[in-house]
C-alpha cells in the first residue's frame, strides 16, 4: 500500500489531527512540519509534546483507596485487620483511607507506552531524550501489563479530559502495534494493524466532513429498522460510520480499511459481500424512514486504496437508490485527499 512511506506517515498525522482536534492547537506546530520515516517516531513526537503540555498543567491525580497497618489512626479503622494484628501480638491498627495519588490508570498507561517506545531501536534519540526527561515526573507512577488494560472502562471527565487524545494514542500504539515475543517481552510492530487503522480511518472521514463541509450535517447516526408492526426485539442496532445530510438528501458512507479491497474466488474479483449487504440495508431502511416525502438516500462504500491492480470504482442503481463504491488514496499529498472527499459532497449535494 505504501509507495512513499514519508507521505503516508504525514497523512497519518493529518488523520490524527482531525480525529483529535487538540493537535491543531498550540504546541504541536513542530510535529506537523517534521518528516517522519516511521510511525514510532511520529507517535513518540506527539506523546513528547502532549505529555510536556500536561506536565505544565500538572499530572492528573485521583483518590485511591489504601489499606495499611499503622501505629496511629489514619482514615477509618478496619476492624478485621486490627483484630488479626492483636491476635498476632502486633501493636498496630489496620487503617483504610483515601489518598490523592498520581499513580492512577491514566498516568500508568502513559508511562507504560513511553517505556516501550524508549526501548525501541527505531525511535530517534531526540524523542527519547525528551521522553526520558518527562518520565522523571512519573517516578511515583507504576508501569503495568499492557494486556491488562480495560480500555472500555476508562472514563473522561472535566478534570482529566486533557488526557483523552494521549490515552487514545496510547491505545492505538499498545493495541495496534504491540507484539509479544517468545521470551514474553513486548515489542512494537512496524505498522498499526488493520482493525485500529479502520477505526482511525472512519473517525478521520467523519471529523473531516464535520469541520470542512459545513453545507452538510455530518454525524455517525443510528438508523431505525423499517418495521411493519414496530416490534424490534433482539434486532441489532444499525450504526452508520458517516451520515451526511442536507434537507431531504442523505448519503450514508461506510468507511473500510482493508489489506485487500476485494474478495477473490477462482481469480474473479468481487466486492466484499458483507459490506455490500450492510450498506444496502442501511440505505433501504433510511429510505423508508422518509415515507412519502420527497427525498434522496444514497450509499457509499469508501475503501482506503491498496496497491492491488484492481480497485473498485463503481456506481449501482439498486431498487431506486444509488450505491457507489470508491477508493480513497491515502498515499498522496493531503490536498488531493481533501479534494476527493470534497468531490463526494459536491456530487451528492450539488
Amino acid at each position: 500500500m505504501i509507495k512513499d512511506k514519508s507521505i503516508f506517515i504525514k497523512n497519518i498525522y493529518y488523520m490524527l489531527s482531525y480525529a483529535f482536534a487538540i493537535l491543531n492547537q498550540g504546541g504541536y506546530e513542530n510535529v506537523a512540519t517534521e518528516e517522519f520515516d516511521n510511525l514510532h517516531n511520529l507517535f513518540a513526537a506527539i506523546l513528547a509534546k502532549g505529555i510536556g503540555r500536561q506536565l505544565k498543567q500538572g499530572l492528573y491525580r485521583e483518590y485511591l483507596n489504601r489499606k495499611e497497618n499503622a501505629a496511629v489512626v489514619r482514615g477509618k479503622i478496619d476492624m478485621p485487620g486490627t483484630i488479626q494484628n492483636r491476635l498476632s501480638r502486633k501493636r498496630m491498627m489496620t487503617c483504610e483511607y483515601d489518598e490523592l495519588s498520581e499513580n492512577n490508570p491514566l498516568n500508568q498507561i502513559l508511562k507504560t507506552t513511553v517505556m516501550i517506545l524508549l526501548h525501541h531501536a527505531k525511535v530517534d534519540t531526540e524523542y527519547k531524550t525528551d521522553l526520558k526527561k518527562e518520565m522523571l515526573f512519573f517516578s511515583n507512577v507504576d508501569t503495568i501489563d499492557p494486556t491488562s488494560i480495560h480500555w472500555s472502562s476508562i472514563r473522561f471527565q472535566r478534570n482529566n479530559n486533557t488526557y483523552r487524545m494521549l490515552v487514545s494514542l496510547c491505545q492505538l500504539v499498545l493495541e495496534g502495534m504491540l507484539l509479544t515475543t517468545d521470551s514474553g517481552e513486548y515489542r512494537l510492530a512496524a505498522f498499526i494493524d488493520e482493525q485500529r487503522m479502520n477505526r482511525l480511518y472512519e473517525k478521520f472521514i467523519l471529523e473531516y466532513y464535520a469541520k470542512e463541509c459545513p453545507q452538510v450535517k455530518a454525524a455517525a447516526s443510528q438508523i431505525p429498522w423499517a418495521l411493519d408492526d414496530d416490534i424490534g426485539t433482539m434486532l441489532p442496532v444499525m450504526q452508520s460510520d458517516i451520515m451526511l445530510s442536507q434537507c431531504n438528501k442523505v448519503l450514508i458512507i461506510d468507511a473500510k480499511y482493508y489489506t485487500h479491497t476485494t474478495q477473490t474466488q477462482y481469480d474473479v474479483h468481487t466486492l466484499h459481500s458483507n459490506n455490500l449487504y450492510q450498506i444496502f440495508t442501511y440505505v433501504k431502511n433510511k429510505d423508508a424512514e422518509f415515507g412519502e416525502k420527497r427525498h434522496t438516500v444514497s450509499g457509499m462504500l469508501l475503501y482506503a486504496r491498496t496497491d492491488e491492480t484492481i480497485q473498485p470504482d463503481n456506481i449501482y442503481q439498486m431498487s431506486g437508490n444509488k450505491i457507489s463504491v470508491k477508493t480513497l488514496d491515502l498515499n498522496q499529498d493531503f490536498s488531493k485527499i481533501a479534494a476527493q472527499l470534497n468531490a463526494i459532497v459536491d456530487e451528492h449535494f450539488a
